[in-house]
């Protein structure tokens, strides 16, 4: 007779039990002016494109004229370009050309960096943000951004002058300016002493390295022509520039056969701009 109202006390004890810590649970988490957490919003892109077919083989053909004149397999071979070599194709790839013409050779490269935060407090975007505010005040850019800052679209720019608008020991591209000599020589027909080119009618034209506007949410472009002991001089453009949370950096370089010949750097700003400009479309669509 003793057995049946134990049985029966467990029980009543067991739901006893169970209702409080139902009861407590519930309490504890309707409790008013309880702690939020907002997480930063996620960057806008998740992928990136692949990056040897970004490029047109049309647009190839121009950035690497001695492309055309190779017999069709290697220039299908050429026009495939090589991959860069990630350990992580989704938040990094790239892409390399390169092609010799009788007279020069040229290389391009293009780079794609998803920026992800693993910060839930800092977005994707400000992280990308940050990362690109390095490369451009690594840059050291001409008249160009305080430190720690970069235009993002439609904020006022420079290319102004100062010391590091002059040719450099580093081989930076010059403004043209500085000559006491007002007569004509040999490198005013092909451009200053360093390579850049002057505008029709003897006017000079700015091709510091410098902010684009334009491009993305935010662009620079950098210029650097090197010499390595009796070799001919190598000119390497950059073009950088940040979508939302990915970071593209183009670099487009050419070393004449002669080495008396200088790189125009006019060209190679023009044409490494205008893929930087496909490629943020290639990324947006």
């Amino acid at each position: 007779m003793a057995y049946v109202p134990g049985v029966a006390l467990l029980a009543a004890l067991a739901v006893g039990c169970s209702a409080g810590s139902d009861g407590s649970a519930t309490d504890a988490d309707s409790k008013p002016g309880g702690p939020t957490v907002t997480t930063a919003p996620p960057g806008k892109y998740r992928t990136l494109p692949a990056p040897c077919r970004a490029v047109p083989a049309s647009t190839l053909k121009d950035l690497l004229p001695g492309v055309a004149e190779l017999p069709r397999q290697q220039q299908e071979k050429a026009l495939r370009g090589s991959p860069t070599i990630t350990y992580d194709t989704d938040r990094k790839v790239g892409c390399s050309w390169k092609a010799d013409a009788p007279d020069s050779s040229r290389n391009l490269s293009i780079d794609f960096e998803r920026v992800v935060s693993y910060d839930p407090l800092v977005s994707d975007d400000d992280r990308a943000r940050s990362l690109y505010v390095k490369k451009e005040n690594a840059a050291e850019l001409p008249g160009g951004t305080t430190p720690g800052t970069a235009p993002e679209k439609g904020a006022p720019t420079s290319a102004g002058g100062g010391e590091k608008g002059q040719e450099k020991e580093t081989g930076k591209a010059g403004d043209g300016k500085g000559s006491a000599d007002p007569s004509p020589s040999a490198s005013d027909s092909a451009g200053t002493s360093s390579g850049t080119p002057r505008t029709p009618g003897g006017s000079d034209e700015d091709l510091r390295p410098r902010v684009v506007d334009g491009l993305g949410d935010a662009a620079f472009l950098d210029d650097l022509l090197t010499r390595a002991g009796s070799t001919a001089q190598h000119r390497t453009v950059s073009v950088v520039f940040r979508t939302s949370n990915v970071i593209v950096t183009v670099r487009y370089g050419e070393q004449p056969a002669l080495v008396t010949k200088v790189p125009d750097s006019k060209e190679l700003q023009d044409k490494a701009q205008a893929l930087a400009r496909k490629l943020a479309e290639v990324i947006s669509e």
